[in-house]
């Protein structure tokens, strides 16, 4: 690992111009920006700590029925919050089902959402994959178990968050803020495809940050899970994993509204 500094922006603003710099690198729980780092893929010349900004935290469950995630709201507190058990119950799931419960009390929102993929020749330091600008995708003729198996290519990763399928099959929104000033995006319009750009996740702009997620208020009639399998009871990310949210009339058999997002 490189040296590096550690810069506790004031505000948002502070914060915003502080990444829009080379080499900047956001932090909250600071899981995959460490490991990145150790693999060698990142090498950051300074960590701007966002844990500290108030606009980034805390969850609230609006009169509306709406849902706020902050972004640097942990992963435990999401799991473990009555009202989205009971209401948004696939996002609770999904959030539980993330690592282990130390990662999942330093984990966040913002960066389960903007992990980076888990492909292990992505994360070789001595791989220079399509990736990470070479010209090759080695899991096309190696080692692929862990690939996607639908929509995949030119580069075969998949994305490691648990909270994804469940965030977009709940109609999930971001809020985005940077230099050019607010935006939001429809979560599931947020990641980007390898076929758009392999070198590239999402698409946050430099010196963009999320602040929050917002989920849609659902009626009473909307019951949601989340299941994902994997090789490890414990410690481990999904092999595949599955969000359904299903609006059923109320004492009928009729769907009305359905949404399955696959991962």
């Amino acid at each position: 690992m490189n040296r590096f500094e550690v810069i506790t922006p004031a505000d948002l603003a502070s914060a915003s111009q502080l990444l829009a710099q080379d080499g900047h690198v956001a932090f909250a729980g600071g899981v995959d920006v460490v490991d990145l780092s150790k693999q060698g893929i990142a090498s950051p010349t300074a960590l701007v700590n966002l844990k500290g900004l108030k606009e980034l935290g805390g969850i609230e469950v609006r009169p509306s029925g709406e849902l706020r995630l902050g972004a640097t709201a942990k992963l435990s507190e999401v799991a473990e919050h009555p009202a989205i058990r009971a209401r948004f119950t696939a996002i609770a799931e999904a959030a539980g089902e993330t690592a282990t419960a130390q990662i999942r009390n330093l984990g966040t929102v913002g960066g389960n959402l903007l992990q980076r993929p888990r492909c292990w020749y992505f994360r070789n330091p001595d791989v220079n994959c399509l990736k990470k600008g070479g010209d090759t995708c080695y899991a096309i003729s190696g080692l692929n178990r862990y690939h996607a198996i639908l929509g995949g290519g030119p580069a075969f990763i998949v994305h490691p968050s648990n909270l994804a399928p469940a965030l977009i099959a709940m109609r999930a929104s971001a809020t985005i803020v940077g230099p050019g000033g607010e935006r939001t995006v429809e979560l599931e319009k947020f990641f980007t495809l390898p076929a758009v750009d392999p070198k590239r996740e999402n698409s946050l702009k430099s010196g963009e940050i999320i602040t929050e997620v917002i989920v849609p208020a659902s009626p009473s009639s909307v019951r949601s899970h989340y299941l994902e399998a994997r090789e490890k009871q414990s410690f481990d990310w999904p092999l595949v994993s599955v969000a359904i949210a299903i609006d059923r009339a109320p004492g009928a058999k009729t769907v009305r509204d359905a949404r399955v997002v696959m991962g």
